[in-house]
């Protein structure tokens, strides 16, 4: 016999790293909210990497911190070792990935949600979730108690139906022999929504006084350590290294002698695992030519003896795991702590969503995160906060909050998702973004920050910080265009030295700037001018000046996928009744309901003609919508 426990605005099932992001930002635009977990010592659990960021996933945290998210402050407040990856190429695609202390990173995730004001936290198994006579939900748990909601948030990660795999043997679990969440699913499918099973994996943890040290190879942090939330003011330090190896042949023979003892390869995974984060022996049979692969062994913590293996995944039987990590050059007497394991579990088709991340036939339920069909902390951290902050705007009848692909990496990541949909777990990268130089880290929070105090999630305070920022940056940028520089002895042997043409006449500074050998710091020794600025200004003003043209080309492409975006479809178009449509335009179009031309043209089997043919059709159609005043 069931029993009602309390009402809530916005109700949160799962607490990873969607969850924590959702409730946070329901509960913080003033929603009553409730969070629920399978266990309060899991919230928030890297189950796989102990790290957060890396490319484009760490553009996707700078862009949660200068919306209001969470993710950046407890990345900083667990960091161990903070890096730079792509310092060789440009800008757009310079990413940060900090080394967090697993439990750390844990513990800080939990009291922001404990401290939450208006946020209730609640360990509890969700098994069925319907709508009620009033026309908000039941949110009911395996006790038999039952939680009314406005709006429900599905978070479940890989906890939805989880099944591990090692070798011959299958378990019901979540990440790290958590239980796993075994009854949602049916009530999911009652309310019609189509579930897949996708895989993911997790590598061995092996002990640290097994590891050969002088035979890894030592990978320090950056000297100047960067962080992510401009909410941080402390002086970060490194305070623990990482290491890599390879594998050999004697590995890959081990491997290879053992593939029918993979779960992988023995037909026993139905899910289809990430392509670009694949286990050790997919890399083996997949790469057969290379002779070893990379991977990384990475502290889990400060105050653990747990190092990670990094890049070797594996659904091999234990006995096989240790077998092949002692072929490897410092693993040779490598102690496995915990097994590296395979696990199924149940996602969304992600196509059914909105950008707003509501199911687009069930009115009030969102979906974020793995859930979604993505992979990654980063990816479901991001999707958590928009539907966490779609939901509270649903609840108080404000307008939905979307983020276009040129605004930013949230933005591609949510268009990608529900427009074009995914047939393996969905990984952010830098190639997915066709304005990644606009969309850049260093520039997160002048793109987003202003829309996050729009909302209600960034303070005064903080968003007068950048008013000043960008104040600064034009201020020295129009100094350097009308600023000319005479020639100099001194000025062309520094010219000649980093390999450009010296002047014979005057310059100005900016023009000087342009070019590629020359960078602003080095110019202060000829610039008399010059104020002090932060060499997080410095930064702006030099990709500014140097990527000038390219920038103002990019966003003349923008400017022209916003022209499609504001033409909107109306909702009730009968697409086979448009004359011209191809048919498999007419049944892709039908079947995805997009919202606007622009997001028209992103669907698969939606050729430039059709789209010609839709703004014909919605030119001679005015009346019935879709052309916008400022056309």
């Amino acid at each position: 016999m069931g029993y009602f426990m309390d009402e809530y605005d916005v109700a949160v099932i799962g607490a990873g790293h969607a969850g924590c992001e959702a409730a946070l930002a329901a509960a913080r635009l003033g929603c009553r909210t409730i969070i629920f977990t399978l266990s309060l010592d899991t919230i928030a659990n890297l189950p796989c990497n102990p790290s957060i960021g890396g490319t484009a996933k760490g553009h996707l945290v700078f862009e949660i911190d200068a919306l209001g998210g969470e993710m950046a402050r407890a990345a900083d407040a667990s960091l161990i070792q903070s890096r730079m990856l792509n310092r060789g190429k440009g800008p757009a695609v310079h990413s940060l990935r900090i080394q967090a202390d697993r439990t750390k990173y844990h513990r800080y995730m939990k009291l922001a949600l404990e401290n939450q004001d208006s946020l209730s936290l609640k360990q509890a198994e969700i098994t069925s979730i319907a709508k009620n006579q009033e026309n908000t939900w039941d949110v009911m748990t395996r006790i038999g108690g039952t939680y009314k909601a406005k709006a429900v948030i599905i978070a479940g990660g890989t906890y939805l139906n989880g099944l591990i795999h090692i070798g011959d043997e299958s378990y019901e679990s979540g990440p790290d022999n958590v239980s796993a969440a075994t009854f949602l699913t049916k009530s999911l499918k009652d309310l019609g929504i189509s579930l897949r099973r996708f895989k993911t994996g997790s590598p061995a943890r092996v002990h640290k006084r097994s590891l050969n040290f002088d035979k890894l190879i030592l990978q320090e942090g950056d000297e100047n350590v960067l962080n992510f939330s401009s909410d941080s003011d402390e002086e970060f330090k490194n305070l623990r290294d990482c290491y890599m190896t390879y594998t050999n042949e004697e590995t890959h023979e081990i491997i290879r002698a053992n593939l029918h003892r993979a779960a992988m390869y023995s037909g026993k995974i139905e899910g289809v695992g990430p392509r670009y984060c694949p286990s050790i022996e997919d890399k083996v049979v997949r790469f057969a030519q290379k002779n070893r692969h990379q991977f990384f062994v990475e502290p889990m913590g400060l105050d653990t003896n747990e190092y990670y293996l990094q890049g070797m995944a594996t659904s091999l039987p234990e006995d096989v795991q240790v077998e092949f990590m002692r072929s490897i050059e410092g693993l040779e007497n490598v102690e496995i702590m915990r097994p590296a394991y395979a696990i199924e579990y149940d996602c969304c088709d992600s196509t059914t969503l909105l950008p707003t991340l509501e199911f687009k036939d069930i009115d009030g339920l969102f979906g974020a995160g793995q859930f979604n069909g993505s992979s990654g902390y980063e990816e479901a951290a991001a999707q958590g906060l928009i539907a966490g902050i779609n939901a509270a705007h649903k609840v108080k009848g404000k307008d939905p909050f979307i983020l276009d692909r040129a605004s930013s990496y949230i933005g591609t990541l949510i268009d990608d998702l529900v427009t074009k949909g995914c047939n393996e777990p969905y990984r952010m990268m830098t190639s997915r973004s066709e304005y990644r130089l606009i969309l850049r880290q260093d520039n997160a929070d002048q793109r987003l920050m202003p829309r996050g105090h729009e909302i209600g999630l960034v303070s005064d305070e903080k968003l007068n910080r950048l008013k000043l920022k960008i104040g600064q940056i034009n201020e020295e940028r129009m100094r350097l265009s009308k600023t000319t520089i005479p020639p100099s002895k001194e000025l062309n042997d520094y010219l000649e030295s980093v390999g450009t043409a010296g002047i014979s006449t005057g310059i100005k500074l900016a023009e000087l700037l342009k070019r590629p050998q020359v960078t602003y710091d080095d110019l202060a020794q000829f610039d008399k001018e010059r104020q002090p600025l932060s060499s997080e200004v410095t930064q702006q003003i030099e990709i500014a000046i140097k990527y000038e043209g390219y920038i103002a080309k990019q966003l003349a492409q923008v400017e022209q996928m916003r022209r499609f975006e504001r033409r909107k479809l109306p909702d009730d178009i009968d697409y086979n009744s448009i004359s011209g449509l191809r048919i498999e335009a007419r049944e892709k179009l039908s079947k995805f309901r997009p919202l606007n031309v622009g997001q028209a043209s992103r669907i698969s089997g939606v050729s430039p003609a059709d789209i010609s043919v839709l703004v014909i059709w919605l030119t001679q159609n005015a009346s019935k919508g879709g052309v916008t005043d400022d056309e």
